[in-house]
């Protein structure tokens, strides 16, 4: 039998036009749009005043500006965003070290071993929103329940600044009456087979056999079954655990600046080097991503001779395979580290002044960051020597 988990899924609401209207009070309460207003433009977030007229993400920026001719629109700040996803994800991991962020604004906690001293699953997520609210000044909406597919349904469903909570018993009847368009996996096309067969809610999926769905919709659709009834049984992947440690960033408007994208790179940069010191591992491997406006995506990698976690290291690396791309106006980019190994003292390169001095500086930032927030000190490019 398996163990019962307690999994957040913790969602912010609006987080860019959300951090806009934080940080303008001349914005709060008003339609805003994140974007770019160029023939190109899309929204990279709309505040719930704007999304009453429809506004979306992802949406062209013209088609939604003529759906809100009232909305604001607001250019991104993407260092803005990254410090406070930064301090956000810091604040999650305070409740378990089995932290799994999947994007730059939501994230997996399961907090099964952290019952007993911090309380029920409900409390500790209501304790993360007020931390999240009263350091930061957003709000977030919180899924709480036994499984990850579950917890990320959960959380949507009262938005903004929800909690909504669902139990381990009675979980298939509460997910029944839930439309198809909300399982995993399921998009416009499926929906309409899966309507055509008369399959329009949950509950519908859960009325048929795993093998009736796969002899009708193919091999992948078992899976729909067993998620229906909230069955889902992936871990909640931390980075003591994960294979590879990195963030990523999809722009509302591709930035055609390389020292604006490679900006955003080395914030990513920083970021996985200072995971990777808090969990006392060495990445030997560097990946590099990159999608153009085209939406073209190229991977590039790179062995380190010597496993890393100095910041300048990584960024040294990071910076080389970006910049043998050949730039065109940028819509994602994104680092990882891969080829974990535990980090031993330097014992052979103690006497070497540039190595210490590099992981006192680490050391240093990592401290203010801890004690003040992500967004306390942050390196420039400029500060790293010429690639």
């Amino acid at each position: 039998m398996a163990l019962s988990r307690t999994i957040l899924h913790v969602d912010m609401d609006a987080f860019f036009a959300s951090v806009e209207q934080r940080d303008d009070p001349s914005l709060r309460g008003r339609p805003v749009l994140v974007g770019g207003r160029g023939g190109r433009g899309v929204v990279a977030a709309a505040s719930y005043e704007a999304r009453r007229f429809g506004c979306r993400s992802a949406m062209p920026m013209a088609q939604a500006v003529r759906r809100c001719p009232s909305a604001i629109v607001v250019p991104p700040s993407f260092a803005k965003y990254e410090a406070d996803s930064a301090r956000i994800m810091d604040i999650l991991e305070t409740a378990s070290p089995l932290l799994e962020p999947i994007s730059i604004d939501e994230a997996f906690v399961d907090v099964t071993g952290s019952l007993r001293l911090l309380g029920d699953g409900p409390t500790i997520a209501a304790d993360l929103k007020r931390v999240i609210r009263d350091e930061l000044g957003l709000n977030a909406s919180v899924g709480v329940a036994p499984c990850k597919f579950a917890a990320k349904i959960a959380s949507d469903l009262e938005k903004p600044d929800g909690l909504t909570v669902f139990e381990e018993e009675g979980l298939a009847v509460r997910l029944s009456t839930l439309p198809i368009g909300r399982m995993w996996g399921i998009g416009p096309k499926s929906k309409a087979r899966f309507e055509a067969r008369g399959i329009r809610t949950f509950g519908d999926l859960q009325n048929w056999s795993a093998e009736s769905l796969v002899a009708s919709f193919g091999a992948a659709s078992a899976r729909f079954h067993d998620l229906s009834h909230g069955r889902d049984d992936r871990p909640v992947v931390g980075d003591r655990t994960a294979k590879s440690v990195g963030h990523e960033q999809t722009f509302g408007v591709d930035l055609a600046d390389p020292r604006e994208v490679e900006g955003v790179l080395l914030r990513h940069v920083e970021r996985v080097a200072a995971r990777l010191r808090r969990r006392n591992r060495r990445a030997r491997s560097i990946v590099v991503k990159i999608r153009d406006g085209e939406f073209v995506t190229n991977t590039r990698s790179r062995t380190l001779s010597e496993p890393t976690d100095r910041t300048d290291l990584l960024w040294e690396t990071a910076r080389t395979l970006f910049r043998e791309w050949k730039f065109r106006p940028v819509r994602l980019v994104g680092m990882s580290a891969e080829r974990f190994e535990e980090a031993v003292p330097d014992l052979f390169s103690a006497g070497d002044e540039e190595n210490a001095r590099n992981r006192r500086l680490d050391a240093a930032t990592d401290a203010i960051r801890d004690r003040f927030g992500g967004e306390a000190i942050a390196r420039t490019a400029s500060a790293f020597p010429p690639g």
